[in-house]
């Protein structure tokens, strides 16, 4: 991981050691009669590339211009075109404003090569409003100032979209993990949790972010596992200026509850350096050498600090090079503190009045973007993500001597129980996508992805004791793991791409025709592994907060007082899914009617093996043919007016089971929930149809209303196993679920600055 965050670091020295000034030419267009701004006027240098497109505010702007000796140009169908001498300097910011008076010549065609800005808020509405299905985007620019942070909180600026406070889980619709997808550049990217379908949108900083985009209507060129709608999120890259910037915080919430002086963590944190474990590779030594009491830490101040940096680089014919990169870390502290209650049937099964939980967060993040631009019509696109999340958790209920259990013996016993886990995900995205203009009507794009994933429980400690009487603490016997160190390992590999070729045979203002067809494939594993160490005793503790007197006291280990308990043989299992599609969509328009229709055939193939405790027999398989799927979708868009319009969308899709929901390996949970696979879980299919109504006031501002009904069929969800215990697997839990609903939204500008 050194090497990892020295190359980081490198990238940055690079930018700071070839940062050259460059000049940088605004204005307006406006009609010389009206005053009234013109929006799509091209407004370039003549002899170069460089030029650029009014947007709806009339305004124009080219960065990292060179310095030296130029003719502006400005020009608009039906208008006079102008030019204007200029000369920049080093470091200049000229403003240069054109007024067009109308032409009665005919103006010959311009061709102006320039890049949209996809932050801004201006370019994301227009593309939302040509959008032929129904997508909604939010970008850097107005995240900065809305005051932003994060993906999971852009997201829930958008209409029909909910944030789990205290993660980064989002529902869309209130449709959550299960029934979403989340790419990055339109490539998936995995989940931090295993336990989870999607990433912790909350480790995308807006450092990271150029927008976040939801589809909530299906197009067939994405994959088939997502009913709700797709979280695309673009990231950041060089945006025509060389800068860099430093940021650094700190604060608190800790105040309450006398937490303050008094965070604690698990023994985990002594072998934690920036959040990357080094603790003992032997579970057995862990055991019977390693500490199982708790440590202090008392000044639990949330800080980070973020630094970015990019630049472009001029190469010979014309070509062009960028590079981009970032770097944030963070450290964050929770404490939650109430009762738990746990009810069998109509009887009281667990009783705590003192449930408490300590959460200490380190998440470090980097990205690196570099842009090849061959010429105008062929680029090549490099993005390597890296995430090490760190999440250390310390969970004790039943400290204050009132815990009940009712299968205790006596049952009126002072039972306490602690958790402490430290858990470690480390992600590696790398992404590869080209584009290429083959002629004036055809354009193909690719893309490559790999990802690795490593999501480590390396020592979870676990001890249930009781206190009967003052300052003497029995270890409770009742199985031969009350006492336990624990590790989890995960290691997943996914590979993922596509092609997708596009042919515009029609390509007029008003009049459109065009095919997009390609294949897209995704080949993922997972290699699971658990283990279990224990130790039992008859000897007690004077204090729940000092366990390492008796636990690992050698002395108790050479005299037969300390028993050491081994699980026979590691719980694993070994997963594959593999995702083979191809498709075919074509799009139109003609005049106020537009929209594409398409079909998808999509090949989806799980496998799973285990070898698990709680299974008959320990070993074995799933018997389930792959999924065959044909899978079309229709959206339709008519404009009532230039700033009206009409959406209607349906589509099939289809929601997998994940890994964890069919392997049958138990997870216990720190308050005794047990979940457990079903390998009989079969996938679910859904039916999607929306209506929408739309208005754009200003280029600015926005009014629609949304209708969406959902017809899932054999849906999938967490039920109990036996009456009401805490015993809980995944099963398909009915025929059918309706969701429908009603979003509105409004954008509108209540105050005009001057």
């Amino acid at each position: 991981m050194r090497k990892v965050v020295l190359g980081f670091i490198l990238v940055f020295v690079l930018v700071l050691n070839v940062n050259a000034q460059k000049a940088v030419l605004r204005g307006t267009v406006s009609d010389l009669e009206t005053g009234e701004t013109i929006v799509g006027a091209s407004v370039f240098l003549d002899g170069t590339t460089t030029g650029a497109m009014t947007d709806f505010d009339g305004r124009f702007e080219m960065k990292n211009i060179t310095p030296g000796n130029y003719m502006l140009k400005c020009s608009f169908i039906s208008y006079e075109p102008q030019k204007k001498e200029i000369v920049l300097a080093a470091g200049d910011e000229k403003n240069i404003d054109f007024k067009m008076g109308e032409a009665v010549v005919h103006v010959d065609e311009v061709k102006v090569f320039a890049r949209a800005n996809r932050e801004n808020e201006t370019m994301l509405l227009i593309e939302q409003k040509e959008a032929e299905g129904i997508k909604e985007s939010i970008g850097a620019q107005r995240l900065s100032s809305l005051g932003v942070s994060d993906a999971a909180s852009a997201t829930s600026k958008i209409s029909g979209v909910t944030k789990n406070e205290g993660s980064g889980d989002i529902y869309i619709r209130g449709l959550g993990d299960r029934y979403l997808s989340t790419t990055m550049n339109g490539l998936p990217i995995p989940s931090d949790n295993v336990e989870k379908k999607n990433i912790d949108l909350n480790l995308f900083s807006t450092d990271v972010i150029k927008n976040v985009g939801i589809n909530k209507t299906y197009s067939v060129d994405g994959y088939a596992d997502q009913s709700s709608g797709q979280v695309d999120i673009a990231s950041k890259s060089f945006s025509d200026k060389t800068e860099v910037e430093l940021s650094a915080g700190t604060g608190t919430n800790m105040f309450q509850n006398d937490v303050f002086g008094n965070f604690r963590t698990t023994q985990n944190m002594s072998n934690s350096t920036l959040g990357f474990f080094s603790g003992s590779e032997s579970l057995e030594s862990a055991v019977k050498n390693e500490s199982w009491n708790t440590l202090d830490y008392n000044f639990p101040l949330n800080r980070g600090f973020s630094i970015l940096g990019g630049k472009q680089f001029n190469l010979p014919n014309n070509d062009e090079l960028t590079v981009f990169a970032t770097l944030s870390h963070d450290n964050s502290f929770d404490h939650n503190k109430g009762v738990f209650k746990k009810y069998r049937g109509y009887v009281l099964d667990r009783s705590f009045t003192d449930a408490e939980n300590y959460k200490t967060s380190i998440n470090t993040t980097g990205l690196l973007n570099v842009n090849y631009k061959i010429n105008n019509d062929n680029s090549i696109n490099l993005n390597t993500l890296f995430v090490n999340k760190t999440t250390d958790e310390l969970y004790e209920q039943g400290r204050n001597g009132e815990g009940y259990y009712y299968d205790q013996i006596p049952q009126d016993t002072a039972t306490f129980m602690r958790d402490q886990n430290i858990k470690q995900t480390m992600i590696l995205v790398n992404q590869l996508l080209g584009r290429h203009e083959l002629n004036g009507r055809n354009t193909l794009k690719w893309a490559v992805g790999a990802n690795f994933v490593s999501a480590n429980e390396p020592n979870r400690i676990r001890n249930k004791v009781i206190m009967l009487e003052e300052d003497k603490v029995f270890f409770v016997r009742r199985t031969y793991f009350e006492q336990s160190k624990s590790y989890q390992k995960i290691n997943d590999f996914e590979g993922n791409g596509y092609v997708n070729n596009q042919i515009r045979f029609v390509d007029e203002e008003k009049k459109k025709l065009k095919v997009d067809y390609g294949v897209n494939f995704r080949f993922k594993t997972r290699d699971f592994s658990s283990l279990k160490r224990a130790v039992t005793t008859r000897e007690t503790a004077t204090s729940i907060d000092n366990l390492d007197a008796v636990l690992i006291n050698q002395d108790l280990y050479n005299t037969g007082l300390l028993d050491y308990q081994d699980q026979a043989r590691e719980d694993t299992y070994n997963a594959i899914l593999g995702v083979a599609a191809g498709y075919a969509n074509a799009g139109f328009k003609a005049d106020k009617f537009s929209g594409n229709i398409g079909l998808r055939y999509e090949f989806d193939m799980l496998d799973v093996e285990w070898d698990v405790t709680n299974y008959l027999g320990r070993t074995g398989s799933l018997n389930k043919p792959p999924y065959h799927n044909f899978l079309p979708a229709l959206n339709l868009k008519y404009n009532l007016n230039a700033n009206n319009a009409l959406r209607f969308a349906a589509s099939k899709t289809i929601t997998l089971p994940e890994f964890k929901e069919l392997a049958p390996f138990e997870y216990v949970s720190p308050t005794g929930q047990v979940t457990k696979g079903n390998p009989d879980l079969q996938k679910s299919v859904d039916y999607n149809v929306d209506l929408k109504w739309e208005m754009f006031p200003t280029n600015k501002e926005l009014i629609s209303v949304t209708g969406f009904y959902k017809l899932i069929n054999d849906p999938i969800n967490l039920a109990q196993t036996r009456g009401s215990s805490g015993n809980f697997f995944y099963a398909n839990t009915g025929e059918q679920a309706n969701v429908y609903g009603v979003e509105f939204e409004t954008r509108l500008g209540i105050i005009k600055a001057k």
